[in-house]
């Protein structure tokens, strides 16, 4: 009996940064692409970035804060090659339970404007403490192709 091995080539891991970001303030990346894989880290609702100036929250309610966090990761997932049609997980951290019927309602509406041709993504809704000011955070799973 002979064994068959086949050579596979390593699949580079791409660290995701679009142009509206800062750098990250640790050690890790905005989104990462392997393969078909596109994994976006935890954005908040920053406004776009501007050089020498701290990060500024979209404003101190859950709506602009929402919208712009939505923003902020699809501006990743673009970066990747994605789009939310190939969103498979999203995931939303609160920092308050009681912002969850507004968020639904946000997040509804946003997405019926985006024109979605797939399925929604599964999402996860959790409750955590964020830094002072900031009222929620998004991270999504896509797979391409």
């Amino acid at each position: 009996m002979t064994e068959k091995t086949e050579k596979t080539e390593k699949t580079e891991k791409i660290a995701l940064t679009p142009k509206t970001h800062t750098t990250p303030p640790a050690k890790f990346s905005h989104g990462v692409k392997k393969g078909n894989i596109l994994q976006v880290a935890g954005q908040v609702g920053f406004l776009p970035a501007v050089e020498g100036q701290s990060p500024t929250p979209a404003g101190p309610g859950l709506r602009e804060q929402t919208l712009q966090t939505l923003a902020n990761v699809k501006a990743i997932l673009e970066e990747g090659g994605a789009s939310w049609d190939d969103a498979v997980m999203i995931r939303v951290y609160l920092t308050d339970v009681g912002h969850f019927a507004e968020l639904n309602g946000i997040y509804n509406t946003y997405f019926e404007e985006q024109g979605l041709t797939a399925p929604p993504a599964a999402r996860t809704t959790v409750y955590v403490g964020l830094p002072a000011g900031l009222l929620i955070e998004i991270d999504a799973l896509a797979v391409l192709g």
